[in-house]
């Protein structure tokens, strides 16, 4: 995306290889490309670099092997239907999404900037937009809560610090009015009654984060994954 976004004439800093330092750069191209999970893209500044990313066993009793990745064996499927959407697409298709992506995205930012209590966290260049409180009497996570128990916005929490994660996408521009107005009245709710921090999310997250060591949490977490495959 933030290829497009700078051609647009959108302030953003260099991040690719006119930065001297960086010698690669890795794409999940699920996302922002639209292109179906399964596929993602590594590229490198030059040849030098990408020849350690190569792997030769050569006394492997099946014969020479050289793989230009981890997994010796990958589905060509996915990586076909990567390469279809990308070139059904074009140049024009990512421009005209990103143009209606980024509007969106300062349509999100503007509006919670104007809500009492809320805040954009940093400042972001791209369609990514997190926001978080100003004040403690307003659980940010409490408010994602509510946001969905009313009206069904399910939002991605975060934490550390603990904050509200929206990746703006193409459809969102029809509902953004919408998620604001419903945004502002659900801080007022949640102003209102304390005693909802102490349910949901807000409160599975301030447990977990009253635990001193992070390894208890990281023990349950995988022994939670490990019920689910049982």
């Amino acid at each position: 995306m933030l290829p497009w976004v700078e051609k647009l004439g959108y302030p953003v800093p260099k991040w690719d290889f006119r930065v001297p330092g960086v010698t690669s750069i890795s794409a999940d191209i699920h996302k922002y490309g639209y292109c179906p999970k399964g596929a993602s893209t590594l590229t490198f500044r030059n040849a030098e670099y990408r020849k350690y990313q190569f792997f030769a066993f050569s006394t492997w009793p099946g014969g020479l092997f050289v793989s230009p990745s981890l997994l010796g064996s990958r589905p060509g499927g996915s990586i076909a239907a990567a390469w279809a959407s990308l070139a059904s697409l074009g140049e024009s298709g990512f421009m005209d999404i990103a143009k209606k992506t980024m509007e969106t995205a300062v349509k999100f930012r503007e509006g919670i900037a104007r809500i009492d209590g809320l805040r954009v966290l940093g400042s972001p260049h791209m369609t990514i937009v997190s926001m978080g409180s100003t004040t403690p009497d307003l659980h940010i996570l409490a408010l994602a809560d509510v946001m969905q128990d009313k009206y069904g916005w399910k939002i991605e929490r975060q934490h550390r610090p603990y904050c509200l994660h929206l990746s703006v996408m193409p459809p969102h521009a029809k509902v953004a009015d919408e998620f604001l107005a419903n945004l502002e009245e659900c801080v007022g709710i949640v102003l209102a009654d304390p005693t909802l921090v102490k349910q949901g999310s807000a409160a599975m997250y301030g447990n977990a984060g009253s635990i001193p060591d992070n390894a208890i949490l990281e023990d349950f977490l995988t022994s939670f994954l490990d019920r689910v495959y049982s």
